[in-house]
């Protein structure tokens, strides 16, 4: 039986399956959202952002505050509880890093809605990096 899911989510539809899936498949299991930002892109638009605030944990909680309401409102929708973990950087490594306190990943199949190349470059590769290096089982859902 698994005891703890990591579900690292941002605002995509696949991400909100994959955290519905993990309550509804794992009713007994701590789950735990986890929310990157400052996700490096090809202008390093919100990195840079995101470095020039004064706070960096205050402006990434801030900044994780709609992918954790969303969460809440899924987990609502169960009945089920949900802890939130915010990462700042690169989606895959910061996912990695965690990887060990868990049982089990549980990822949406795709990230965010950006164009295609964008996506392909930096978010489709989270899948896949996270499914091939990850100590623990991942489960990718669409």
């Amino acid at each position: 039986m698994l005891s703890r899911i990591l579900v690292p989510m941002d605002d995509s539809e696949h991400a909100g399956h994959a955290l519905e899936y993990a309550l509804e498949n794992h009713p007994e299991a701590d789950v735990t959202v986890f929310h990157v930002v400052g996700v490096p892109s090809m202008m390093m638009g919100e990195a840079v952002g995101l470095a020039l605030e004064d706070d960096i944990s205050d402006a990434a909680a801030k900044r994780a505050e709609p992918v954790f309401e969303r969460a809440h409102e899924i987990a609502d929708e169960r009945d089920r509880e949900i802890d939130t973990i915010v990462g700042v950087g690169h989606p895959a490594r910061n996912v990695l890093g965690r990887a060990e306190e868990y049982d089990t990943i549980v990822l949406g199949a795709h990230g965010e809605d950006w164009s295609r190349a964008t996506r392909q470059f930096l978010v489709g590769n989270v899948a896949e990096t996270v499914s091939k290096r990850a100590p623990v089982p991942v489960v990718i859902v669409r």
